[in-house]
């Protein structure tokens, strides 16, 4: 089974990846490493501040394979990020489609205006956060917004975190 998490900056993708791992014992794998490796190592031109598009351009082709790869081999895999292209379903056949769940986590306005601050406080949860300066109520906003949007627009599958912050995934 597959596992694909994407969603805005600051959603929990990464927390709840690593929850699912302790729960189910599944590997998974951060697209945010890939991407750091890959740019550390000069495999690549980008920036950790290149233009998304452009990252999931670069990234979404090695991720996809890096699935094929893990479904033909009967093993199981989360894969978090937010370079996950909202069309990704294009990319594999119905055998593939079969082993794979996707979820895209979105926080409601109203629930970041009230919940901003654990927003904040929870950024460095699982990972260490080195500059999040960034990281505006307005930003999130907007960035939550747009992600409904796409979700609502290509039809997959999404978890808006309205009231309280509670994903179940089983």
């Amino acid at each position: 089974m597959i596992i694909l998490i994407t969603g805005a900056s600051h959603t929990g993708k990464t927390a709840l990846a690593q929850n699912l791992l302790e729960k189910y014992k599944f590997p998974y794998l951060s697209i945010d490493h890939l991407k750091m490796g890959l740019i550390r190592s000069g495999n690549t031109t980008l920036t950790p501040t290149s233009d998304d598009n452009a990252l999931t351009e670069y990234l979404w082709p090695i991720v996809r394979e890096m699935i094929k790869t893990t479904i033909e081999n009967n093993q199981n895999l989360i894969v978090e990020g937010c370079y996950i292209p909202f069309d990704w379903q294009k990319d594999f056949e119905q055998d593939y489609l079969a082993n794979i769940k996707y979820y895209c986590l979105v926080m409601s306005k109203k629930y970041i205006q009230t919940h901003f601050d654990d927003i904040k406080k929870y950024a460095n949860v699982i990972e260490n956060r080195l500059d999040d300066s960034g990281c505006t109520i307005d930003i999130i906003i907007e960035e939550n917004k747009q992600m409904l949007e796409s979700a609502i627009k290509h039809r997959v599958n999404y978890v808006l975190i309205d009231d309280e912050y509670k994903i179940q995934i089983e």
